[in-house]
């Protein structure tokens, strides 16, 4: 029966169900024991299984998305334009999120006696954060830099914290696969392609197990931070909701601020009429919460309603799939600054810039797959040392907002690829914006 249950309705009915649990067992002052040593435990094993698979995740999905790009010539005009829309809107969703986190701030409406509760939960350590800050500080300003360089490729995939350094080879791995003979390089890749293919079953196997750790998560988290006070609960509740509207409205600005910019300064397409061409995809990728999956209607709906040429399409598209991931940049900035907020963490000014950088490079590494942006989150999380179980706090929502952030992907995928086709003069020409220096730097060359 319950296999003819949307996951996403399940997962809404494990976030009920333990929020009244966690809420029974508080109102009537139940003993905690027995949630905290025979239902947590399956929330810590869902939160350990993400862990588990970040790092081959992003391994495979790395290597095989760079080395996908064929030939390196490919960067130079089309593949330039390209790669550089998708950081520059990656960065501007990034941006805004953190403007929009830091301006309404969701996790400062705590009280700090459950804030303080909520550090000795997620961070036992807490006090080794005061040596690391300060390490951090008599360092170098190239230190980042330098950090990036793994030292040990197998010592930095053996750490969630060292995930940039795997990013790093995975690039470099991916460049080096464009260079060798096509015969040497297609066992390579086939190898990895296989086993991102794995790890994408296997994180399906996981989120089979979401609705059970989201109540595990909701139920243990009520029970163990409201205590004999049912009011601590409601304000974290409260604090969530607030969380949650920051990140839909993030999303919405992405869409009619950013998207219908783009499309004005480089093509003759009217908004509305994009959305109205592009609604099919964007209601699958709510629904299913994979932009991999709404791929071919994406690229259908890109060639036939919007008269992208297949040259285009074919290749703006799908590498879209593998590194253009808007709306979960934008909710792992909102997430990792309300996660800080709530544990009572202020971050620095250097701390959010490196959020900037790790969620671009997450983005670039994140499958489109359901739930592959919370394992990127918990990375972005652990670079800045914020403790990455504490993703417990959002996880509840986490589904819902997959969903509507799925689509900011794939709307954010089209536009690059109509802007790229416009500046390409591969629209119909009613459709083609001349007023923009791209176009005119073809015009030139083709003149030439």
């Amino acid at each position: 029966m319950f296999k003819k249950i949307p996951l996403h309705t399940q997962i809404i009915a494990g976030l009920v169900l333990g929020l009244i649990f966690g809420l029974v067992i508080v109102q009537f002052g139940i003993s905690p024991d027995f949630t905290v040593n025979y239902i947590k435990p399956v929330g810590t094993i869902f939160i350990n299984a993400l862990k588990m698979i970040a790092v081959p995740l992003v391994l495979a999905s790395l290597i095989v998305g760079v080395a996908n790009l064929g030939d390196i010539s490919k960067l130079s005009r089309i593949g330039g334009k390209t790669i550089l829309a998708y950081l520059v809107t990656t960065v501007i969703a990034i941006t805004l999120g953190l403007l929009l986190v830091n301006f309404f701030e969701p996790g400062e409406q705590l009280p700090q006696e459950t804030r303080d509760k909520l550090m000795l939960q997620f961070d036992a350590a807490a006090g080794s954060k005061a040596s690391d800050a300060a390490a951090i500080k008599d360092a170098g300003p190239l230190q980042p830099i330098v950090d990036i360089v793994p030292e040990n490729l197998i010592a930095a995939a053996a750490d969630n914290g060292s995930m940039l350094q795997v990013v790093f080879f995975a690039i470099i791995a991916g460049i080096a696969l464009l260079q060798i003979s096509k015969d040497k390089a297609k066992t390579f890749t086939d190898f990895f392609d296989a086993l991102n293919d794995v790890i994408i079953k296997i994180v399906e196997y996981i989120m089979m197990i979401a609705p059970y750790g989201v109540f595990a998560l909701m139920a243990s988290l009520i029970v163990e931070i409201a205590g004999e006070n049912p009011e601590s609960a409601v304000e974290l509740l409260l604090a969530l909701l607030k969380y949650t509207l920051v990140v839909m409205g993030g999303l919405f600005l992405i869409i009619v601020g950013v998207y219908s910019l783009m499309l004005k300064a480089f093509t003759k397409i009217p908004f509305l009429d994009f959305i109205k061409a592009l609604r099919p995809a964007m209601l699958l990728g709510f629904s299913t919460s994979s932009s991999s999956a709404t791929l071919p209607v994406t690229m259908k709906l890109v060639e036939e309603e919007l008269g992208v040429s297949e040259e285009v399409s074919s290749f703006v598209l799908p590498l879209g799939a593998t590194i253009n991931m808007n709306g979960t940049s934008l909710y792992q900035a909102v997430a990792a600054v309300f996660i800080a907020q709530a544990l009572g963490m202020d971050l620095t000014i250097s701390q959010q810039l490196t959020i900037v950088l790790t969620a671009t490079l997450a983005a670039i590494g994140s499958a489109g797959v359901p739930g592959a942006g919370l394992i990127m989150l918990i990375i972005v999380l652990e670079a800045i040392g914020v403790p990455g179980a504490g993703v417990a706090l959002i996880i509840a929502p986490d589904r819902i907002l997959d969903m509507f952030r799925t689509v900011v992907n794939i709307t954010g995928d089209a536009a690059v690829c109509v802007t790229v086709a416009s500046t390409e003069g591969e629209l119909p020409a009613r459709l083609i914006r001349d007023s923009n220096p791209f176009t005119a730097n073809v015009d030139e060359m083709e003149n030439q």
